[in-house]
């Protein structure tokens, strides 16, 4: 009885055995195709064919950038000849590095795999693989990739960069592999998805020495690849590059912007980069220097920076004083060289009283003060502590401060506007006269260039303001994002914009104003100064301006850290690029000069590269 037990679990433990090896032959021959995969590449190869990435135009049609033909050394390690082996100088040669870079290449490929293909060099170009086909050289083959070109060398931090993926993307992301290239900033990681296209897949038949003998099954089992979608940005080529040609030389930001749509004209963050120094094989070494640069032309100002506003953001305090009801244009502050309530604030020298469009025009300190003390305290909103300061915060978020705008960059951020919890954080007992500075722009006030541009855009349009964006349009799509033809309007009434345009317009065209440098006959520039107190040196000169009054067709923000006043460094800078985007040219040659020439002292800066 027993021996019949023991057959019968033996013939079980059989039928099992042969049961767990039919399933296993199963999964290898029919779900997991690996197997499958390892055996034909005796014969086969199978090659990923990358798409070159869509081309990036500006708006007028002309190439930002483009994707030029490049090669990379790949190698199979056990297809090199064991005995003959290759001829390394020569290879090395071709491919552009030393001999020992390409026994170093050749050993990582090695540990890497035997059987499996490595890159070896990346980025040949054509002509050396034209020679490396003339070559012998069993075991190695070149793959077909496309390498970025910046033909304008403009506008880095818009543009961005590309390079390769790294582990942690790999994970996030199955459809990058190893050795694939990514958009890591600008528009070519904010359009990654578009721009990139879809890889294929070339199957050829290849004979014990790697040597391609032609395609399997005539190209059937081939997998083309999808290049990248185009880009037309709304970029004005031969205006960035004026606006890059002013700003050499200084620290900053300059931004334009299309009122009447929101579409980004110029985007200069100073210093900037020629984008075509972080493709190539130097990539490495140029974006060390860049990252070591104490003036860090890799961070993006345009966006990225939290300055003070200055005197700019008096517009902002005038519009919700009228709205309010606390001040009428025609009433007059007085102002005997500043504010002298609690520890006042100082004012240059002007006639006085002043009206609302003299006080713009003039720029008067004492003015703002009282017209923002009166918006704090205001009896119908209860005083400062009651809701008064609470409603100011809400007018000035209206507005697109503190906080992102929503524009199509990343990484964008949203300054920073101070909530009264902030304040009762810091102070016991707190009223106007202790937030007196943000009248002027100063204190904890921090907003991006694009915000300040995008005021400008604001008042140009009456009160409202579409997102900014740097996209025009996207190959094969109707329309953009439905948010970028949005009207946003802020809290002020359409009416009370015309007497502080007023006050803009006589800033560059009366005897009164403070930028007269920015006046240019036939163009009605509307523009504000601003001068942004900085503690760690030189005041910082900001301006921002549109033209022409009626029917605004540009408005933009120049701000230059430690340029003095506004009206010494980014009041010129936006006239000069008012006129050329309006005419088409500069007719003050000699303007220009002295702009590019100008130097400006940074003792925060280690030196001026």
């Amino acid at each position: 009885m027993a021996g019949n037990n023991r057959h019968i679990i033996l013939r079980w433990f059989v039928i099992g055995l042969f049961a767990l090896l039919g399933l296993r032959l199963f999964h290898i021959q029919i779900i997991d195709r690996s197997y499958q995969r390892a055996a034909e590449n005796n014969v086969l190869r199978y090659e990923v064919q990358h798409p070159p990435r869509g081309e990036i135009y500006d708006r007028n049609g002309d190439f930002l950038a483009q994707s030029v033909a490049s090669y990379d050394l790949m190698v199979v390690p056990r297809n090199i000849p064991r005995e003959e082996g290759f001829d390394t100088v020569a290879l090395a040669r071709i491919a552009g590095v030393t001999p020992e870079q390409l026994t170093q290449s050749l050993q990582a490929a090695k540990s890497y795999s035997h059987s499996r293909a490595s890159v070896v060099v990346r980025q040949l170009s054509t002509e050396a693989k034209l020679l490396f086909d003339e070559g012998n050289f069993d075991g190695f083959y070149t793959l077909f990739r496309t390498q970025r070109s910046y033909p304008r060398k403009i506008a880095g931090n818009l543009l961005g960069y590309i390079g390769q993926v790294n582990d942690k993307i790999i994970e996030r992301n199955p459809y990058y592999s190893r050795g694939d290239y990514i958009g890591y900033s600008g528009i070519e990681s904010a359009y990654e998805e578009l721009l990139r296209g879809e890889k294929g897949e070339k199957v050829s038949i290849v004979d014990v020495r790697g040597t391609i003998k032609g395609p399997y099954q005539e190209g059937h089992y081939d997998k083309p690849a999808l290049s990248g979608t185009p880009i037309t940005t709304t970029i004005d080529a031969p205006l960035q590059e004026l606006a890059e040609e002013l700003m050499q030389g200084k620290v900053g930001s300059v931004i334009a912007l299309e009122p009447s749509t929101g579409e980004i004209l110029v985007m200069v963050s100073s210093p900037t980069y020629d984008p075509d120094e972080l493709m190539g094989r130097d990539r490495g070494n140029n974006y060390v220097k860049m990252l070591n640069n104490p003036r860090q032309p890799l961070f993006n100002r345009a966006v990225m920076s939290s300055y003070p506003p200055g005197s700019t953001f008096k517009l902002v305090n005038a519009l919700i004083g009228l709205e309010e009801g606390v001040v009428t244009p025609a009433r007059r502050y007085p102002c005997e060289g500043g504010y002298h309530v609690g520890r006042g604030v100082k004012c240059h020298d002007h006639r006085s009283p002043l009206n609302l469009k003299d006080a713009v025009s003039n720029s008067c300190n004492a003015y703002f003060c009282y017209v923002f003390r009166d918006i704090l305290d205001n009896p119908t909103r209860g005083g400062i502590m009651k809701g008064g300061y609470d409603n100011w915060e809400k007018y000035v978020r209206s507005f697109g401060f503190g906080q992102k705008l929503g524009s199509d960059f990343a990484s964008e951020r949203g300054g920073f506007v101070p909530t009264a919890d902030f304040y009762n954080d810091y102070y016991p007992k707190w009223n106007s006269l202790t937030v007196i500075s943000m009248a002027i722009g100063q204190g904890e006030l921090g907003c991006s260039p694009l915000q300040m541009a995008n005021l400008a855009a604001i008042i140009a349009n009456r009160g409202y303001y579409y997102i900014p964006h740097v996209v025009k349009h996207i190959e094969g799509r109707d329309s953009l994002d439905s948010r970028f033809y949005e009207r946003h309007y802020t809290m002020v009434s359409e009416k009370h914009f015309e007497p502080v345009i007023d006050g803009m317009w006589g800033t560059v065209h009366r005897e009164i104003g403070t930028a007269g440098v920015a006046y240019v006959k036939g163009l009605d520039i509307c523009g504000k100064t601003g001068t942004a107190q900085n503690p760690h040196g030189k005041d910082h000169s900001t301006f921002l301006a549109f033209a022409p009054k009626d029917n605004p067709q540009i408005a933009i923000s120049v701000y230059v850290e430690n340029g003095g006043f506004g009206s010494s460094v980014a009041a010129p800078i936006a006239s000069l690029l008012i006129e050329k985007y309006l005419t088409g040219e500069v007719a003050r040659p000699e303007l220009v000069k002295y702009i590019k020439n100008m130097d400006i002292a940074y003792p925060n800066y280690s030196n001026k590269k």
